[in-house]
């Protein structure tokens, strides 16, 4: 179902959007023994919840809606004409890598590049991140989350992946693939499938295309 910004949406449990992710990844850092500083944990809650928009992790390019290159999302982000949207490209850069590499490492096993590269690519997007938020009180306090996020990527995919374990959104299906199909056919069959795994397709049929 659709998580919109008033946080009103639910999932298949019937349970709050940031209600359900909160619980899951506060019972994924205790299990695994992983200290985050509250502003982080509120971070990944609301970083799962803000994606079980389908359309919020892909992007609508002259091909298509694609899961964009982290390569070609850094490349942007090092040629940004402005700070602002240089840390923007970069933030989208880390949290992609986060969510797929901790919810849908799977989905790489197709694909030219694996888990590592994601971590790598998300790891240090953060840490250039922490390292350009100077200045401002909230600058400064984003500037910590992103080094937690930084120093233990690794640690934090680890916990995406229980977290995705124990959830709706772990099933046999494929989600990444189910979600190909849907773009590229319009697949009713498809688009429902997704929606009763919590995640609301938005979009319309276009090409589909990874790293």
């Amino acid at each position: 179902m659709k998580a919109t910004g008033t946080g009103d949406a639910s999932l298949i449990t019937g349970m709050n959007v940031q209600e359900y992710f909160r619980d899951s990844v506060t019972a994924a850092l205790t299990n695994q023994k992983v200290d985050a500083a509250e502003d982080t944990v509120y971070y990944i809650v609301n970083l799962l919840a803000h994606f079980t928009r389908a359309d919020r992790l892909f992007s609508k390019t002259s091909e298509g809606v694609i899961l964009q290159p982290l390569a070609l999302i850094y490349a942007e982000a090092l040629e940004a004409a402005r700070p602002e949207q240089q840390q923007q490209l970069l933030r989208r850069l880390g949290d992609v890598a986060l969510v797929i590499s901790g919810l849908f490492s799977s989905s790489l096993n197709r694909k030219p590049v694996d888990v590592d590269y994601y971590i790598a690519m998300g790891g240090t997007a953060y840490g250039v991140l922490c390292e350009l938020s100077r200045g401002t009180v909230r600058s400064r306090a984003l500037g910590a989350i992103f080094d937690e996020l930084s120093k233990k990527f690794q640690r934090f995919v680890d916990v995406l992946a229980e977290v995705g374990e124990k959830s709706p959104l772990n099933s046999s299906t494929d989600i990444m693939r189910l979600y190909e199909i849907w773009l590229r056919t319009g697949s009713k069959r498809s688009a429902e499938r997704l929606r009763k795994l919590g995640i609301e397709p938005v979009g319309g049929s276009a090409s589909l295309r990874h790293n």
